[in-house]
């Protein structure tokens, strides 16, 4: 067997508490990035740009606002039904957000790189927390 090859029947428990707050932590994380990049894009740009970043921002927000609504809002069950969730509450995250996207390119004169920026820097903050929480190889945690 490889390095890995024993770790890989491994059974993971989840600390379901600990993940509702880091993915509730992780919308809240990305609310205050979309701030932060709508201050830089005002510095740099102008309010136009500035108003564009933090829409940019709000839309990745609110994706994810919606998927840990749905993943986490309800009562616990089965790993069948948890894992439903996950695939429920990612299908609906997207939809979120390419409805929010057409919505704002249709509805509001945004600054198309100010709005792509705010949309990327605050969707960054959703994987740098999901590396950091995620367990190394070895077995050993990382972060908090």
């Amino acid at each position: 067997m490889g390095p890995f090859g024993r770790d890989i029947y491994k059974v993971l428990a989840i600390d379901l508490a600990r993940a509702r707050r880091l993915a509730f932590g992780v919308v809240l994380g990305q609310a205050l990035v979309s701030v932060i990049a709508a201050a830089c894009a005002l510095g740099i740009s102008g309010m136009p740009a500035a108003v564009s970043a933090l829409l940019g921002g709000i839309i990745a927000a609110a994706g994810s606002l919606a998927m840990a609504a749905l993943v986490f809002g309800g009562a616990g069950g089965s790993a069948q039904r948890a894992l439903g969730a996950f695939y429920v509450g990612e299908a609906v995250k997207l939809a979120v957000v390419v409805v929010l996207f057409v919505a704002v390119l249709k509805l509001v004169r945004v600054v198309p790189l100010a709005l792509f920026a705010g949309f990327a820097a605050t969707y960054l903050v959703y994987w740098i927390a999901l590396v950091s929480a995620l367990p190394t190889a070895g077995g050993a945690r990382r972060g908090l």
